[in-house]
Parts: C-alpha cells; structure tokens; sequence
C-alpha cells in the first residue's frame, strides 16, 4: 500500500519520508544530548564572536578568542557524535530502499527533494523542541 501511494505520488511522498526521518533524527538528538549545556555553548560563542571583532587580528586577545571558540565548536560536535552514530546505519539502509524506490520515478532529484524537505522541517522541528 505504501509502495503504491509512493509510485502515484512520488514529489509528496518523499517530502512526508524527509520529514518523518528529520523528525526522527532531531528527536534522538534531543534525547541523546545536553540541551542546556549546548545552549551555553552556543551562548558564549556569540560572546566570543562579538569579541573577536573589537580585537584586532593578530593580537593575543584575538589569537585566545580564536582558540577558545575552537574548543566550543570541537565540545558541540563530540556531542553530536553520538546520536549519528545511533541514526547513521539504519539511516543508510532506508537511503539505500529509497533510491531504490525512487530514482527510477524521478532519477537523481528524489534526492534534492528529500534534501530540501529535511532542511526545512529540520528548522521547524529545532524551534518547536527548542533545540540548540
């Protein structure tokens, strides 16, 4: 049945499937990680960028600032190591039906819709589970 309404309606399909597997990727992402410890992260990062643009390049203070924002940017993406490494299998085997299921129906661009619809639901899902 699935299948069916696949092969009848591949453009809206592939939409809904980008924004069931978005959904399921932010959510195990929220679970997976420290919201809050994320959000100061992001928090002193701005106040490090700010900084960084009344110092002048070259400076010890620019050079530190730089640094510091380096271990921000190294810590925020440790964190999301885990929940890829939780989605990346099963996220491989559905891609690998997927192109399968559609790339005779629309060629490559099943892709680039599945890839728009992500982004887009993937910035809806992130405000409305106030994410980081």
């Amino acid at each position: 049945m699935i299948t069916e309404l696949i092969l009848q309606y591949p453009k809206p399909s592939i939409i809904v499937v980008g924004a069931i597997v978005t959904l399921v990727s932010t959510l195990v992402t929220k679970w997976m990680t420290d919201q809050e410890h994320l959000k100061a992260l992001k928090a002193r990062q701005k106040e490090i960028q700010k900084e960084i643009k009344k110092a002048k390049p070259g400076d010890k203070l620019y050079l530190e600032l730089q640094s510091e924002i380096m271990q921000i940017s190294g810590k925020m993406m440790k964190s999301s190591f885990r929940p890829l490494l939780i989605t990346m299998v099963p996220f491989l085997l559905l891609f690998y039906w997927l192109r399968g299921l559609y790339e005779p129906l629309m060629g490559f661009s099943w892709f680039w819709w599945y890839f728009v619809s992500s982004i887009v639901f993937g910035m809806i899902y992130r405000k409305v589970f106030k994410m980081a």
